[in-house]
């Protein structure tokens, strides 16, 4: 008799069972640990525009809070470090978004979208603002809705964009 050399194909697909086993185990682990990757940096990027917000009231006074991203952010020219009440210069140029405008003032960074509104200008002054961030994929690119408004704490929604009256981040 021959010496046989090399595997037989039961035990190949043992082996290819096996492997798909683990991986069956591992890649909801993965996906559910991303979620909650981009859900940690959606409240970081809240938090970054409410301190930003906050210095942008304080530098600029007869503005009050700025309506727009794009506001805070290094604006369309991403190497102006002048800093200017039309681009504060505060944020980085992935959440201050150059192509964010006063009207739609959002941009896209983890899975989420980041929004602000500015409140209504009394004399020219913005007194409050408000930002959100929602999955770009609800279940896939984060499960949570996160706000912020003016007083800066974080609320969350399970299922529906945030409001002020939802429970607060702890």
């Amino acid at each position: 008799m021959r010496k046989q050399k090399g595997f037989s194909l039961i035990e190949l697909l043992i082996v290819v069972a096996i492997i798909l086993i683990i991986a069956a185990i591992a890649i909801p682990n993965l996906l559910r640990s991303r979620i909650a990757a981009n859900e940690a940096s959606a409240v970081r990027s809240l938090r970054a525009v409410d301190t930003a917000e906050v210095a942008f009231a304080a530098t600029y006074p007869a503005v009050g809070y700025a309506s727009a991203l794009a506001t805070l952010g290094p604006g369309s020219n991403a190497g102006n470090t002048a800093a200017t009440s039309t681009n504060a210069v505060l944020l980085d140029s992935v959440l201050g978004c150059a192509t964010a405008t006063a009207s739609g003032s959002s941009c896209t960074k983890s899975g989420y979208i980041i929004t602000l509104n500015g409140g209504t200008a009394v004399n020219g002054v913005v007194y409050s603002y408000s930002v959100a961030a929602d999955p770009v994929t609800a279940n896939q690119t984060g499960t949570r809705h996160f706000y912020s408004a003016t007083p800066g704490y974080i609320q969350y929604n399970l299922t529906n964009p945030a409001t002020s009256t939802d429970a607060p981040l702890q």
